[in-house]
Parts: structure tokens; C-alpha cells; sequence
């Protein structure tokens, strides 16, 4: 059976420090820029709505204040979760467009409370250029939540935004996976000391896109299902600059569509978030078309014909010994009535669909041939004349307001 994807916007802004004394981060308009070119109905996707942001306004906020804008995060990261909650019941595949990074923690508060529906742990597939994983413990102050998402959603730093709802943490850190951090991250020894798993741009470009995604699934193998955060920043600049902190060592966007492919093309995977693009670095829309591009392309085993229903695995599924059938999953978390049985082997990741993980050994040795060789689309359009050199103006840091 088909699934469903519902688009939801998340335009906000907050997590992010200003640009300038005078201006705000532009990423807030990034799901109007991405729905111009197309991508609701490319996807085939229904349109669950936005969720309209509080005003940007760090106010007097200094460093030692803690999370700039923290209760207007956390405010809305509460109703972004019933939003994706209620998305998740009809049974259909979120698609949250953010905004920047702090969009995480209502992802994360709406995972956690279906994983308590469940009797089950949900896990954390971390696609970003960067750890965003500054927090109390290793960072002199702390400010911009855009830049602390990944410590935050893992139990690190002030509870109004660690803990909502009492919630702490919202994943664990054995149940999250980081994917495309640059090789010397500023915090990657801070994440190898939580034992949270990382693959960074050199090895996941060794080992190709496609057997990360597939490694990444199985490291989540005793998670019920796992969601999936995507910062384009995990972009090289030399392809896709717009962002709010370009950082050279990136993937290309074939690649990310490869990843992408592989890591919801199981029933499993309850949603993906995209974050962090900036329309006010690409005037003339080329980065957008080429982010839809790719979103259109990653997210087709979804929508395949021959796509399985979703499902939630039991907590035990991993083991060897018998389990006894999943309850029916109607009501709280609705996802198509519990179809699956715990322990069941998943179709998705054995079916060996074309278009799913298959294309790795034609297409997927990116790393040493250079990006400009392989900076195109999996079809074999190379872009890279037409998108390539437009980093300048995209200096900003995604880093405590200032």
C-alpha cells in the first residue's frame, strides 16, 4: 500500500542569532519557497498546514541568559508535536519543512510521546553538517537553540527545552545516529563520549550512501522506528551555499538523495524534517528547485506502489527468542492499526526495489573523484556549472546570538 505524505510547515526562525543588528534569518521562508516549485504536488502530498512561528525578537538577550527565544521554542515546539502527532495517526508520512534546526525538539517531544503510546523507544537518524551539540557541559554559555538541537533533544541543557512535558530525554543516546558531520567537528569527541553514533562525510563517502542508510536502520534495530532530521548544510557550499552556515567537506546532492532514499524506504522510518535552507540566498530559486529535486526523488519509496504500510516494531524485535505479536496500534498512535508483528522481517530493506539501495555500486563511490566531477543528480545531470560559486554572502554562523 501507498503511503500518504502530509506536508507541515515549520517557518521558525528562533533558534537561529540574527545576521545583522538590523535583520532576521531568512529560513523561516523556506517552505513557501520549496512549495513554489511544485513540491506538494510532485509528491502527491497532502498539505497539513503551517504552524505560524512567534515573532523573532532576541530582545536584550545576553550570553549567560541561556537559550535565546526559550520559551517561544518551547511553546511551539509543544503544538508542532500535537501537529505531527496528529499527522502520525492518520497514518500518514510527516513532511515538516522547517525552518531552522530548533524544529527538532517538536519532532523529538512528538517521538517521544508515541514511544511511550507504544511501549517502545524511538530513535534519531541526525543528518547535518555540523553536531549541534553545544550544551552547558562544554560550551562557556549557550544561546542559539539552532546550534544546541542535538544536545538538547538528548537530555543536555535548561529544562524548559530539554524536558518538556517532563520529558528527559526525548532519545537516547544509544537510539540516535549521526550522519554527514564534517570530519573534525568541533564536539565529535564530545559525541564519541556519549556513545552516540557518528559517521562523518569521510566515511560515509567511503562506505557510500547507501550502505550508510542501511547501516544507520540497523544501528537502530531495537528502536520501534526512528525519525529523520535533515539540515542542508550537510551540503557542500560548492553546490548548495544557502544556508546559514556553510561549511566546506559536504556531500553532493546526489548523494543526499541516495541517503534519503535508503534511510524511508522502510516502514519503520516515521517522517523526516528539513531544515536550515535560506531563500534569501538563492534570489533566483535554483537552490530550491534543486532541494525539491532531490526531496522528489528521495522520498519516491514512500510513495511506490509497493511501499509498506508503517509500522513500529516491538522493542524486543532484535532478539532471537520468540515475541508475541504487536498490539493493534489504533487510537493514540494510528499507524494503519499496528499492521506489523514484532520480530517480523522488514520487506522494505529486502526487497531490493530498483531506485531503493541497489544503485551504491554504480553511483554511489563519489569520494575521490572530486565534487565537481560528481556534483549531479542521480539521472546524470551534472549541475555543478549552473549551481556551483554563488557562496559568497553566506558567511553566517550558526552560533549563539551575539
Amino acid at each position: 500500500m501507498m503511503r500518504r505524505i502530509a506536508v507541515l510547515d515549520a517557518p521558525t526562525n528562533l533558534g537561529l542569532r540574527p545576521p545583522t543588528a538590523t535583520s532576521v534569518p531568512g529560513c523561516g521562508k523556506a517552505p513557501g519557497a520549496l512549495r513554489d516549485h511544485g513540491l506538494l504536488a510532485r509528491l502527491g502530498a497532502r498539505d497539513a498546514g503551517c504552524l505560524t512561528a512567534p515573532r523573532y525578537d532576541p530582545g536584550d538577550w545576553r550570553p549567560g541568559d541561556g537559550v535565546c527565544h526559550a520559551r517561544e521554542i518551547s511553546g511551539y515546539s509543544t503544538v508542532l508535536a500535537d501537529r505531527i502527532g496528529a499527522i502520525i495517526d492518520r497514518g500518514e508520512f510527516p513532511l515538516v519543512l522547517g525552518g531552522d534546526c530548533s524544529v527538532l525538539l517538536g519532532s523529538a517531544l512528538a517521538m517521544h510521546r508515541l514511544g511511550e503510546a507504544v511501549g517502545g523507544r524511538i530513535g534519531l537518524v541526525f543528518v547535518d553538517g555540523h553536531s549541534d551539540f553545544r550544551h552547558p557541559g562544554n560550551a562557556s554559555y549557550v544561546g542559539a537553540a539552532a546550534g544546541e538541537d542535538l544536545a538538547l533533544v538528548t537530555g543536555r541543557g535548561q529544562a524548559d527545552l530539554a524536558a518538556i512535558e517532563g520529558r528527559r530525554p526525548y532519545f537516547r543516546d544509544i537510539d540516535v545516529v549521526v550522519l554527514g558531520i564534517r570530519a573534525q567537528d568541533e564536539y565529535r569527541l564530545d559525541l564519541q563520549a556519549a556513545g552516540i553514533t557518528t559517521r562523518p562525510v569521510p566515511a560515509l563517502r567511503a562506505e557510500g550512501a547507501a550502505r550508510s542508510a542501511q547501516w544507520a536502520h540497523e544501528q537502530l534495530a531495537d528502536c520501534a522506528g526512528y525519525w529523520v532530521h535533515i539540515d542542508v548544510d550537510v551540503l557542500d557550499p560548492a553546490v548548495m551555499p544557502a544556508v546559514d552556515a556553510p561549511d566546506p567537506g559536504g556531500i553532493a546532492f546526489a548523494e543526499l538523495e541516495i541517503l534519503l532514499a535508503g534511510l524511508v524506504d522502510t516502514p519503520h522510518c516515521l517522517g523526516v524534517e528539513l531544515t536550515v535552507f535560506d531563500p534569501d540566498y538563492d534570489p533566483d530559486g535554483a537552490y530550491a528547485a534543486e532541494i525539491v529535486n532531490t526531496v522528489v526523488a528521495g522520498l519516491a519509496p514512500v510513495v511506490a506502489p509497493d511501499a509498506v504500510a508503517p509500522r513500529l516494531l516491538s522493542p524486543r524485535a532484535a532478539h532471537p527468542d520468540p515475541v508475541p505479536a504487536q498490539p493493534d496500534l489504533t487510537g493514540r498512535t494510528g499507524l494503519a492499526g499496528g499492521t506489523g508483528l514484532a520480530g517480523e522481517p522488514n520487506p522494505a530493506w529486502e526487497s531490493g526495489r530498483a531506485g531503493q539501495l541497489g544503485r551504491a555500486e554504480e553511483q554511489d563511490r563519489a569520494g575521490g573523484t572530486g565534487l565537481a566531477g560528481q556534483l549531479g543528480r542521480v539521472e546524470g545531470q551534472d549541475r555543478a556549472g549552473e549551481l556551483g560559486g554563488r557562496a559568497e554572502g553566506a558567511g553566517r554562523a550558526e552560533e549563539p546570538v551575539a
